[in-house]
Parts: structure tokens; sequence; C-alpha cells
């Protein structure tokens, strides 16, 4: 009786002790696979880079500005040719590069929320007497640029998710503001515009450009990809839902923070009264981080992330309807793909003041494209003047584009490409200048040098580099 009584305890101890090392080598594999899923997720949007930034072209090459690290840097602007502010999603942060050294103490230090796509998202620098775009390439003196700097002539726009009192503390909104530079410093900050962050915490947009008409213009995602009814609206051409309410489009405003009421040329001014429509230029968007203007024609373009399937880039005209949450890339191949019928009954028009427009070029396999720019610059030879660079986050590529004739498409190269979309990637190396810039967040064009500025968005190693031909080193 005792030895079957040892027996049994020593027979459920071994049965307990293999249960336990059958989880703890289960425990491990999951490990391990969750440790494989994440790194290869990485692999795909470039959080995992290992390979040194390159470009195709031979002729070019590429050098940092600066190569001190910089928190998930966004965006940057041009305050003369080696004067750069450059903004940090994180940390609210906007930083002054002078002569390739950051400054110690930020020139202006806000509280963001920073959760996902929150937090400070985007920059403009105007200058009140006609300067300082990133997209123009007139140029002032030094002296005069000092001036101007000096008497408060440079206001400088900003978005973020505020929040109160600290860095991640009760989020107040999504908000617009107008600032001075003057002495090295923003200040005199006036709230432009102040909109929804719900449900959030993604698809925030943020992206700031000025335009040609000198009124600022700003790209809010539907901040809804969770698809959440109770925050759809007529933007996202949901019928019987609510009046925009700045999300989900392209919103156009004066830099006093006004709608642009006046009409221009092609008659349009607005889509509506009610609601936040005398702000919205266009419409239909789904999830954006890139907006810039032709400088030729002063056409928007847009550069748009769609979910598993529809990457885009598109050309918005006034009152342009991007269709979404009723079709994402080509709507002739929209069932094809992502098999859902596309109906263009159902989509909200506003009494016919807007259309819809299906983008010039989609990515059928994503590649998550970020900033949209054009070579605005004289230092490049033909094959570059005027054509468009896009961003990508995936592998870090920066794609490059000629433009057709009336500068309303894409000129393609013969070939796979000819239908407008990339279905796999290998499609892309005839349209590809380089790759492995990280997380590309922003390109700007210097509108003083004519370089080509990449910004690296990672969170501790942020970078920015410079693109330029050889010759101009020799």
């Amino acid at each position: 009786m005792i030895f079957n009584s040892i027996e049994k305890k020593f027979v459920f101890s071994l049965r307990k002790f293999n249960l336990i090392l059958n989880l703890f080598i289960y425990t491990i594999l999951i490990f391990s696979l969750c440790n494989l899923v994440n790194n290869e997720i990485d692999n795909a949007f470039g959080g995992s880079e290992k390979g040194l930034p390159m470009v195709y072209d031979q002729n070019l090459q590429i050098t940092q500005p600066t190569t001190e690290p910089l928190n998930f840097p966004t965006g940057i602007d041009f305050l003369g040719e080696n004067d750069i502010l450059i903004i940090e999603k994180n940390t609210g942060q906007v930083k002054r590069i002078l002569d390739g050294e950051i400054l110690n103490e930020p020139v202006l230090d806000v509280n963001v929320a920073s959760e996902s796509e929150r937090g400070l998202l985007g920059i403009a620098i105007l200058n009140t007497k006609g300067l300082v775009n990133s997209d123009i390439t007139t140029t002032l003196e030094e002296s005069q640029q000092e001036n101007n700097l000096n008497k408060g002539l440079v206001q400088v726009f900003l978005f973020y998710t505020e929040t109160k009192d600290i860095d991640n503390g009760d989020i107040l909104g999504n908000r617009l503001y107008k600032y001075d530079f003057i002495n090295g410093k923003l200040v005199n900050p006036t709230l432009l515009l102040d909109l929804p962050f719900l449900p959030g915490p993604s698809h925030n947009g943020g992206v700031l450009e000025i335009g040609p008409d000198n009124n600022l213009y700003l790209v809010v995602g539907d901040i809804n990809r969770v698809a959440n009814p109770e925050y759809m609206t007529l933007a996202q051409n949901i019928e019987h839902s609510k009046v925009p309410d700045g999300r989900g489009g392209i919103l156009r405003v004066t830099v006093d923070g006004d709608p642009v009421l006046k009409a221009g040329e092609d008659g349009f001014s607005s889509l509506g009264d009610s609601g936040l429509l005398n702000f919205y230029y266009g419409y239909g968007i789904r999830n954006s981080f890139g907006i810039g203007f032709d400088p030729l024609t002063g056409i928007l373009w847009e550069t748009e992330n769609g979910s598993n399937y529809g990457d885009e880039i598109n050309v918005i005209l006034p009152g342009f309807n991007g269709g979404w949450r009723h079709v994402l890339g080509l709507s002739t191949e929209y069932e094809n793909y992502k098999n859902k019928e596309f109906d263009r009954n159902k989509l909200i028009l506003f009494d016919g003041k807007s259309k819809y427009y299906d983008p010039v070029f989609t990515w059928v396999d994503t590649v998550a494209p970020t900033a949209i720019t054009f070579i605005a610059s004289n230092i490049f030879n033909e094959e570059y003047e005027n054509d468009l660079l896009v961003g990508s986050v995936k592998q870090g590529r920066i794609f490059h584009f000629n433009l057709n004739e009336t500068r309303t498409g894409l000129d393609l190269p013969p070939g796979e490409l000819i239908d407008k979309m990339a279905d796999v990637d290998e499609e892309l190396d005839s349209v590809t200048l380089g790759r492995n810039f990280g997380i590309i967040t922003d390109i700007e064009i210097n509108p003083y040098n004519g370089k080509i500025y990449v910004v690296d968005g990672q969170t501790k190693n942020g970078k920015i580099y410079e693109i330029y031909p050889k010759e101009l080193a020799e």
C-alpha cells in the first residue's frame, strides 16, 4: 500500500513536471514566433531596414546636413539655406538646425499626445512678404532674410494633437496654430482650427502646405480606422450621417484662420455653409501623409494609404471626392481586388459641387506612401526638372515619376505600369529613385540651394538626408 501510494505520487509529480515543461517549451515557441512576426512587420515597413541609403543614379550623392539624432521627426521647412526648422512627433518640439548643428534649446515645445499617429504632425513657414515656402524657388538676400526673422515677418504654422498641461495628458484636440518667429523663438500662438480627435488614435493626417494662392492647405484623415459609425460624416460618403466636422478631407484656410469664400478662376469656393463644409477643398480621404503643389500648374497632389490594398496618388482638383468609404484604388478594379462592388450612386456630391476622381496611380501591394513633392530646382538636369517624388515607409523608397503633357497625370514607362497600377513590387524598379531611407516622413526641396531633403522618422535615431548632383561637391 505504501509503495503504491509512493508510486502514484511519483507518477503524478512526473506528469506535473512534464506539463510544466511542455508549457515552458510552448511559451518559448510562442515568444519566438511573435518575435519572428514582429521582425517581419518591421522589415516590411522599414523599421528594421539595415541597408545604407542609396540612389540608382550614379551622378547623385547623399549627404547629411547634421549627424545628430532626432526623435521621430515628421516634417521640415526652411528659414534659410542652412537654417532649418524640424518637428518631432512624440516630443512636441520644434528644433532649429543652424549650419549643421541642432541648437540646444528648441524654438518651441508643446504638449502632445503621441499614441499611434497622434503628435506634432505638420509644419509650414510663410514670410509675410511672400517667401518662405519650401516649394518656392525665389530667394532673398541674406541681410533681408535676417531682418525678416528678427522683425517677426515670418509666420510658422503647426498642426498637432494638443494635450493639457503635460505630454500625453488629457487631449484637447487636433489643432492648427499660427506662430510668429521672433528672435529664435515661436511666440504669439493663434488657434486657427480646432478639429476632432476621436475615435483615433490613427488617421490624423496633419501635413501642411502653403498654396500658390498664399492660403494654407491641411490634409486630415478620417480619424476612424476602427469604422465606428458614431464618427461617420458626409465627408466619408455615408448617407444620412453627420455634417463634416473637418475629418476626411483637405481643408483650405486663410493665414488668419478663415474659410476661403471667394471663388477661384474655376468657380469653386466651398461645398456648403453648414458645419465646416466651407473649409473643404476635397474630401473622401481615408488616411494621408502627403500633399504638394505642382510649381508649374499650381495643382495640388496627394498620397493616400489604403488598408491592405489600394495606396494611391491623387490629383486634387477643387471639389475632389476620393470615394472613401466606398472605394480604394482604381474604381474599375476595386471589385477584382476587394470583391466589393463600387456604386457611384452612393457617393455624396453636395448638390453637384463635387466630383469623384480616380487616382492617377495605385499600388496593389501596399507601400505606405507618405511625402509628395515636386523637384522645383535648377541644380538637376532635365531628367528631373519639375518631376514628382513620393516617399514611402516600406523599404524606405523614393519613387520618381514623370508627368504627362497636361501635368494632370503620370507619364509612366511602357510595360507593366501602363495600367496605372503596380500589381507586384518588382514592377516599381523603373520608377524607384532610391531606397533604404528608413521611415520617410517628409521630402522637401530647399528653396535656397535646390537640394532634395529627405526625413527619416525613426523614433530614437531619426535623420535628414540631402540628395544632389555630385558635380556640386567638386
